[in-house]
């Protein structure tokens, strides 16, 4: 993977920010890192610094700010007054802390330009250094002069590390890398080995200069992990090397003066709490105080209820530990909490939890107060660390806030990871650059972005003036085109757009593959955002090219968005049609919605919300027949009579050679066919039979619709195509038929549509009486059942009252063979019916067998 192209590419954030319409959290919000940053020396420290008119003497300046190794500097008894401030290095300037002039009898003068504000230089020395804070002798003078005190942790320093299972215990670690106070650690002894090696910022509570633990009643112990590495005696010889080393590699103490303090706990052991494993921080669980070792520190376990439990999830926390709850706080946060492996049942109630297991839970006065004070939004971008993989620092979305708590999806990492819970006062987070500025490598997303190769602009001497004048346009008008392009942008940005992999797929889309998608898409331009979500869709769906169907443009309907075109590609045949989609941001989720609606899936399985739990629409628990009927198409058109006043024999005979045009525009063809293979009568018209003849034409319309497929492939559809035509026109089963001698009336079948009828009278729409009557009659068929399409058995369907079912058995391609072999429980097992409509279908069915049998079986 380090050597694939993705690796090799330029990554660059602001072309990465533009291209995606999101915004980087703001550098205040990383108080560790700001923190680092830090040269040792503070606003308002006082020290003694040489005049510029006279080197001889010196004055008492104040420090105003700081910027890396330069400090800005104003003399005391200017006052306010900013004219006279001024820059200087600290490597090369002359500057002391306070009481250098004395003890090296150096002449305190008042600068001439405030002489006459300073009539006694003694009171006023006196009243302006009263509990003043000197900057540090150390930083101004000797080896780390004008040092950044987080380079004093160089590598080879050494340091002294809390054990992670037992805080009483520390033992030395070796600094092995150093990136802007992110520290790659080894354990001492293990100098030639890499597999336990540690990454912690520099100011973690659990870090300390070579000397605290004894300071503090520690023992200095290697974690049991490596203990077994190395005998006794080993280990006693290299506590004994590391003290004798102690003052060439010690780190100052001054380094550490910015840490956290730990306070004091109020834990028991027993209490319960909800808790994030930080080896793991994906899911919230329930967790037990295991263990209190002293007032500052006490061990916790995620709860694990399996009775053949090898290993347990343990670790130390202190009283500011990021990832410890109280009880109930997922609930009243609407988050998931995971119940302990083991636990009977999925929905996890914390009173009968705690009753069970006869303990309490911890009171809320254990824990801190959350703040929201941090500056963290949803779709930030930030640098995280990868907790799976800590080598790895990856690109990383806010998808989530609560409290003082942040959900993170990284991306570009080697392996994918959930969403990550990390607190806001984390150190594995970091600014927008922070790896570029440290010389660090960040991971790149998957589609990485490359550099363009800058131009360089050469004015020639006569045009300078038009440069000019640019640049006065440019700074007269450039606040105005700003606010415009943030309004525009704002407008046409289209937000994220969330799979819900959880909420139901329909009869159109496969479940395996949408579990596949991307969480979610965006943000960014609409248009293009909601091509690429409709494409995965395609591409998610049992047949790609029906979906593209169910999506095309109607050409009758009016338009309210952008046209675009998509592709689908099914069994090496390829497809293409014009989708509507919208462009601005306020119509993204109802068009959302309605194209679900359009797909017979839940309408919250994709959109600009992301379902957490459960869904709103409450669809886990339908199946494809019932979400039919709430959300399909219900395309309620009577078989009898179809509408304008004429049955489909009458206009089939008065108008036999007048066909209509196929719909174009959306499906274009490369090779022109024949039109008199296939009926593209459209639904709702006098020729077409309701809304059944669109739908018995699903496979022979897709088929024969193909845009890049060969013209082999064409001349097969098309046969194929003809074949079913001529097959169903003499295979529907119809009782007129039959009451007529063959010969007679082939001319008449010829010129019928394919429609199934049970009563005598063709031209009469039946009765609910008259359909009563003829379930009980037997069934006169005139074509053999095994003969039979995958369109004669919807069509079949269509005529008795299992029509909404039509659609199953055209989903899973049931023909005449499989009809006949079909039984009760085949039905209720594999269509997921309930025992009425199963038994109602299996009636149908029956009738059919014994039709075939009296007329056929011979």
């Amino acid at each position: 993977d380090a050597g694939s192209s993705v690796e090799e590419m330029e990554f660059n954030w602001d072309e990465y920010l533009e291209d995606t319409g999101a915004t980087a959290a703001p550098h205040g919000s990383f108080k560790h890192v700001d923190t680092s940053l830090q040269n040792g020396f503070a606003p308002g420290m006082k020290l003694e610094v040489a005049v510029k008119s006279d080197q001889n003497t010196y004055w008492v300046a104040t420090i105003i700010t700081t910027c890396g190794q330069l400090l800005l500097l104003r003399y005391d008894g200017y006052g306010e007054d900013r004219k006279a401030d001024f820059w200087c290095d600290i490597m090369t300037a002359d500057l002391h802390p306070i009481g250098w002039c004395e003890q090296n009898k150096k002449i305190l003068k008042v600068p001439e330009g405030i002489k006459d504000k300073i009539p006694d230089q003694e009171e006023f020395l006196q009243r302006v250094l009263k509990g003043a804070c000197s900057a540090p002798a150390n930083l101004l003078e000797g080896l780390h002069r004008g040092k950044n005190p987080l380079d004093l942790i160089a590598p080879g320093s050494r340091l002294e590390l809390q054990n992670v299972r037992d805080s009483l215990e520390a033992w030395i670690v070796n600094v092995v890398e150093n990136v802007g106070g992110r520290l790659k650690l080894r354990y001492g002894g293990l100098e030639d080995s890499d597999k336990f090696d540690q990454w912690l910022f520099y100011l973690d509570p659990f870090l300390h200069q070579v000397g605290w633990a004894a300071q503090h009643g520690y023992s200095l112990q290697p974690p049991l992990a490596i203990r077994s590495l190395k005998s006794e005696a080993d280990w006693q010889e290299i506590l004994k090397k590391v003290k004798e080393e102690e003052e060439e590699s010690s780190v100052p103490t001054d380094v550490f003066k910015d840490k956290p303090v730990i306070g004091v706990h109020s834990f028991s052991e027993g209490m319960k709490l909800e808790a994030v494993d930080p080896m793991a921080p994906f899911v919230i669980s329930p967790a037990t105080v295991l263990k209190v070792y002293n007032e500052k520190y006490f061990m916790i376990e995620i709860d694990d209820l399996r009775p053949d439990r090898t290993t347990s999830q343990s670790y130390i926390c202190h009283v500011n530990s990021a990832g410890i709850f109280p009880v109930q706080w997922s609930l009243k946060n609407g988050l998931h909490l995971s119940p302990p492996p083991g636990y009977p049942g999925q929905d996890f109630d914390w009173a009968d939890y705690l009753k069970q297991c006869g303990a309490e839970a911890a009171p809320q006065s254990c824990f801190p107060s959350l703040t929201s004070d941090h500056g963290f939004k949803e779709n930030m971008k930030l640098e995280a660390v990868n907790p799976v993989d800590p080598e790895e620092v990856c690109i990383a979305t806010v998808t989530k806030l609560k409290d003082s708590y942040l959900w993170l999806q990284l991306e570009g990492s080697k392996k994918p990871v959930p969403d990550c819970i990390v607190s806001v006062e984390s150190m594995n987070i970091f600014p927008v650059g922070w790896c570029e500025t440290n010389g660090y490598q960040l991971r790149p997303p998957r589609k990485a972005i490359v550099n363009k190769q800058k131009k360089i602009a050469v004015v020639q001497p006569e045009k300078q003036y038009v440069t000019v004048f640019c640049l006065y346009f440019l700074l007269r008008f450039g606040v105005f085109f700003l606010f415009l392009i943030v309004v525009i942008n704002g407008k046409y940005c289209c937000p994220k757009i969330y799979f819900n992999h959880r909420c139901f797929s329909g009869p159109y889309l496969n479940k395996g593959r949408i579990a596949e998608l991307p969480q979610s898409v965006g943000p960014g331009n609409c248009v293009l955002v909601l091509k690429e979500v409709l494409t995965l869709l395609i591409n998610a769906a049992y047949k790609p090219s029906r979906v593209l169907r169910e999506l095309q443009l109607d050409e009758e309907a009016a338009w309210h968005g952008h046209g675009e075109t998509l592709k689908a590609k099914y069994k090496g045949k390829s497809y293409r049609a014009t989708v509507e989609v919208v462009r601005t941001a306020d119509r993204v989720a109802d068009f959302c919605r309605k194209t679900c609606i359009k797909l017979e899936c839940c309408p919250n399985l994709f959109g600009p919300q992301m379902v957490l739990d459960k869904c709103s629409e409450n669809c886990s628990v339908l199946t494809k027949t019932k979400y039919t009927h709430y959300y399909g198409k219900r395309k309620n058109k009577r078989i009898g009579r179809p509408p304008g006043g004429h049955s489909n024999l009458e206009v089939a005979m008065k108008k036999p050679n007048k066909r209509r045009k196929r719909r174009k525009h959306f499906f274009v063809h490369k090779k022109k066919r024949s039109s008199t293979s296939v009926d593209n009568t459209p639904a709702g018209s006098p020729q077409g039979s309701g809304g059944e003849e669109e739908d018995d034409q699903d496979e022979v319309d897709e088929e024969s619709l193909t845009e890049d497929s060969t013209s082999e492939h064409q001349d097969e559809l098309l046969e194929e195509s003809e074949v079913s035509e001529k097959k169903s026109l003499s295979s529907s089963p119809t009782q007129s038929e039959l009451s007529h001698p063959l010969a007679q009336d082939r001319d008449k079948r010829k010129r019928k549509l394919r429609t199934f009828s049970f009563s005598d009278d063709e031209n009469k729409p039946p009765s609910p009486k008259d359909m009563k009557m003829e379930v009980a009659e037997k069934l006169q068929l005139d074509s053999n059942p095994l003969e039979w399409s995958v369109a004669d058995v919807v069509r079949f369907l269509k005529s008795t009252d299992c029509a909404p079912l039509a659609r199953i058995f055209l989903d899973q391609e049931i023909d005449g063979q499989a009809l006949l072999l079909l039984t009760l429980p085949t039905v209720q097992e594999c269509m997921d019916l309930k025992l009425g409509p199963a038994i109602k279908l299996c009636h149908h069915i029956e009738r059919v067998k014994l039709a075939f049998y009296q007329q056929f079986a011979n």
